[in-house]
């Protein structure tokens, strides 16, 4: 009996060698059973663009840039008692991005220019800016709306209707604390609101409130 079971091992360990040759030559490893599996990583792929990651689209509606944005970013809270500026008369989650300007600029035209190409939807006096240009425009094939706040009204060029284009001059600012800017500091307020609905509001009262705009800082040149 032990002679018959050595050679059927021989038989069975000569056939499993045989088999190993003959699949290795076919270029097809032998399959072995594990009982625990090594995952492997996923291939790369490019970051999508989005409303935090967005392709810069809009040509800046003011000389100098984000270099300006020192004061109010997107998404700031604000209240009377917490603020960057003095006196603060607003209380909520900032819209849009504000544009500051220099001691030198105070008492001079300070040009603000079309962000893209779109009609001129809206140029009236808004208590809280000032002189308000709102323009239509595309962002990501989608529709939105370009607010443009605290202008001397009268110096607004087009009329409603008029097709813009990108760096085209719209007005000048209003003066700091008078009537064209409705006792407001000399800035720029830029927001981009989503929707072919006119929204003018500078600040919203819930963080929540915030999905309806986006930031302009990643979205210009």
């Amino acid at each position: 009996m032990t002679l018959g079971y050595n050679i059927n091992m021989k038989k069975v360990i000569f056939t499993f060698l045989i088999l190993g040759f003959i699949s290795a030559s076919c270029g097809v490893a032998p399959k072995l059973q594990s009982p625990i599996s090594t995952p492997t990583a996923p291939a790369a792929t490019s970051s999508p663009v989005s409303a935090t990651n967005p392709v810069p689209q809009l040509h800046e509606p003011i000389s100098g840039g984000l270099s300006r944005v020192t004061k109010k970013p997107f998404g700031l809270f604000v209240s009377p008692g917490h603020s960057p500026v003095s006196p603060e008369k607003f209380i909520g989650f900032h819209t849009g991005i504000d544009f500051e300007t220099t001691p030198q600029e105070q008492n001079s035209d300070v040009p603000i220019y079309a962000a893209c190409a779109g009609k001129l939807l809206l140029k009236k006096y808004v208590s809280g800016y000032g002189g308000v240009a709102v323009q239509a425009c595309k962002l990501d094939n989608a529709d939105v709306t370009i607010i443009y706040g605290h202008l001397r009204l009268s110096s607004i060029i087009p009329n409603v209707g008029d097709t813009l284009s990108p760096g085209q001059q719209i007005a000048v600012l209003g003066l700091g604390y008078s009537s064209e800017t409705d006792g407001e500091r000399k800035h720029l307020h830029f927001g981009i609101h989503i929707s072919t609905a006119i929204n003018i509001l500078g600040y919203v009262q819930k963080q929540s409130e915030l999905s309806g705009w986006l930031n302009p800082a990643g979205y210009l040149h």
